[in-house]
């Protein structure tokens, strides 16, 4: 393996590998999925071709033909057994609520969320035409009862939803890792991208420093957190007026497909003399 890269493997590696011995997982159940995956990736390389051969899907991950065999029937057997994706009902609440902060119908004259009424009789706008703005095809009732289960929304003494904050965050442990899965993937997938001289690269940035003071920190943190969340509304508040957000449409106006995107601001810190 080459330097480099075994170099950049070990820093990507190391916290997930600490995470896995936390929880009790060792190396033959990553191993394991590993094989799986590589399979996986291999049979997703050539789906727009004709259908690979065990022996080429064994030539380029390095996994045994027998191996190879049982783990393609093992995907193929949990493809046809997937039921919804378990991120559904989380990614519309979320949808939502970015609709309900940015969308300026949606607020008031102080730039704040409205508070929403959930009946059919209740004029705009509500709850109702707040799901249609957020392309969620949906019952009202199940994303109101998601938003109350995460403690998003309650209702005011009009029987009116109100925010009870502007962003949509994972409750449970099994919702926080989803949403982490989601966050990390396409985080490294837009590093790995840059890494590619003759691609136009994406914006990754991070801004860092080795020794602060830990008063000053203490000081300075809401601070950077409320950048951040001003900076995410903002963007959402742009893309939705250039109706850029949109899912339900094939191709836009010049038939390219549509796209997706993800825009992340992430923070960490930890004591100084620490490894990275």
């Amino acid at each position: 393996m080459d330097a480099d890269v075994e170099t950049m493997l070990r820093r990507l590696l190391s916290p997930l590998i600490s995470y896995l011995m936390r929880r009790g997982l060792g190396y033959i159940a990553l191993r394991d999925l590993l094989k799986k995956i590589y399979v996986e990736e291999a049979l997703w390389r050539h789906a727009t071709e004709e259908t690979p051969t065990d022996s080429s899907i064994s030539l380029v991950t390095g996994i045994n033909r027998r191996e190879v065999k049982r783990l393609r029937d093992d995907a193929l057997q949990a493809r046809a057994s997937e039921t919804r994706d378990p991120m559904a009902g989380v990614n519309m609440a979320a949808r939502a609520v970015a609709t309900w902060v940015s969308a300026p119908v949606f607020l008031d004259e102080a730039g704040e969320p409205r508070h929403l009424g959930t009946r059919g009789s209740d004029p705009e706008p509500n709850f109702e035409s707040l799901l249609r703005a957020a392309k969620v095809d949906v019952r009202a009732r199940t994303v109101i009862e998601e938003l109350q289960r995460a403690g998003i929304v309650e209702r005011d003494s009009d029987d009116k939803l109100c925010l009870l904050r502007a962003a949509f965050t994972p409750g449970t442990p099994k919702e926080k890792m989803l949403f982490l899965a989601a966050n990390v993937s396409d985080h490294l997938r837009s590093a790995l991208h840059n890494l590619n001289p003759d691609e136009v690269p994406f914006i990754e940035r991070a801004l860092f420093h080795n020794a602060i003071n830990a008063g000053q920190l203490d000081a300075l943190r809401p601070m950077i957190s409320d950048m951040a969340d001003k900076l995410l509304r903002r963007a959402n508040e742009k893309l939705m007026e250039s109706s850029l957000a949109g899912t339900d449409a094939p191709a836009d106006d010049d038939g390219r497909p549509l796209k997706r995107l993800r825009l992340g601001v992430y923070y960490y810190e930890t004591d100084a003399d620490d490894r990275p």
